[in-house]
């Protein structure tokens, strides 16, 4: 073996190395929205590369534009309970636990589980895709994590879904795809907003937050504004 592929050699093995005791303590928890299509992958990674963020915005113009609609007669509960184990056509659906814990489950490392419970959720370790804040979250102060539509609720009821049958509403609510762990106050900052008002605070997060959007807009047949569509763009340029 000639010098230069020995080093070659060492340098592979040094990164393959690092790569297997980084994964024992610290696993990859973050997933490109482009290969998440179904949501049950966690976290969200950014998109970075040039081909990547073209596919995004491919993704983007797919959307269809609409004004938005009134806020008449809208309620948590027109999406059924929260988070309850109800909805019948999304991933983790009537599998015994609430949507919230399956989310936490997905998304968090050192999951710890309530004595007896395989469900719920009573601490984990949240690497927050909004902030980028690493989160060392414990029951005992529950809102420090909450589960974000990225599509809000009221959004979609804003933009059709008083329209659509219960079924659907429960899928939209509880679909993982539309559901990311994310740091508590972040989450209430964003409240019902489409990305033209609000937009994470980690800015190499938000082309991945935009397409993320996209995805669940496009799955739902939700329209979005003309505001919205092109700051979503712009996100991906």
């Amino acid at each position: 073996m000639s010098t230069k592929d020995a080093i070659a050699f060492l340098a592979g093995a040094i990164i393959v190395v690092s790569f297997i005791g980084s994964a024992k303590t610290r696993p990859a928890t973050a997933a490109s929205p482009l290969g998440n299509a179904g949501g049950t992958l966690p976290g969200l990674a950014p998109i970075i590369s040039d081909a990547d963020k073209a596919r995004a915005r491919d993704l983007i113009k797919g959307l269809r534009v609409k004004g938005m609609g009134p806020n008449t007669g809208y309620e948590r509960t027109r999406y059924g309970e929260n988070w309850a184990d109800t909805a019948t056509g999304v991933p983790y659906a009537r599998n015994g636990c609430r949507t919230r814990d399956d989310l936490l489950a997905r998304d968090g490392q050192e999951v710890r589980y309530r004595a007896g419970s395989s469900c719920e959720v009573v601490s984990m370790e949240l690497t927050d895709p909004y902030t980028g804040r690493i989160i060392h979250w414990h029951k005992d102060d529950p809102d420090a994590v909450q589960v974000d539509h990225v599509v809000p609720l009221n959004y979609g009821w804003r933009m059709g879904a008083p329209r659509w049958s219960m079924s659907k509403r429960l899928d939209f609510a509880n679909d993982p795809l539309n559901l990311l762990p994310v740091d508590g106050a972040a989450n209430e900052q964003k409240d019902a907003s489409g990305p033209a008002s609000w937009l994470p605070p980690q800015r190499r997060i938000r082309c991945a937050y935009v397409t993320r959007f996209a995805q669940v807009a496009l799955k739902y047949e939700v329209p979005v504004t003309a505001a919205d569509k092109k700051i979503m763009l712009a996100q991906c340029r």
